[in-house]
């Protein structure tokens, strides 16, 4: 558990692990989002040399002939290599968006329940009275925010 998560005042063990939770969650997003914008700059750096490669050594010296730019195509195996590694890369990038938006949509979930649930969690006058420091913290070190329910 995170030490400043620990060391809250008037929170009790319950609602201290459900701040947590949302923490993780946050880390596990942002991992995501951060391996997500690598795939799409790798993605399109292979594609983009993949057409430049096509168009300088294929399109433009047998242009007179499509069945001539084909059959030169077809006749190296690195060129199928070269397409797979295109196509792989785009298939794990969709892998990794459909990961990331479900990580998006649990952290916007146990986000949005925390803040349905404040009034139950912090139930007692003086700890009402001090929640907002809690919200504070999350804002400050984590970037999660518990005041409104929109992003």
């Amino acid at each position: 558990m995170e030490s400043t998560i620990i060391l809250l005042e008037k929170t009790d063990q319950a609602t201290k692990q459900m701040l947590q939770n949302v923490v993780d969650r946050k880390k596990k997003f942002e991992a995501l989002k951060k391996k997500h914008l690598h795939s799409l700059w790798v993605t399109m750096i292979i594609a983009a040399l993949f057409l430049v490669y096509l168009y300088f050594y294929i399109v433009v010296p047998y242009s007179y002939s499509f069945f001539k730019m084909f059959s030169v195509f077809v006749d190296h195996f690195s060129h199928f290599l070269f397409l797979a590694a295109a196509f792989g890369l785009y298939g794990y990038m969709i892998l990794i968006k459909k990961k990331l938006d479900k990580a998006e949509k649990e952290f916007q979930l146990l986000r949005c329940e925390i803040i349905n649930k404040s009034k139950q969690l912090w139930e007692k006058e003086d700890e009402w009275k001090s929640r907002h420091k809690v919200f504070e913290m999350m804002k400050k070190n984590y970037d999660i925010n518990l005041y409104h329910e929109n992003k």
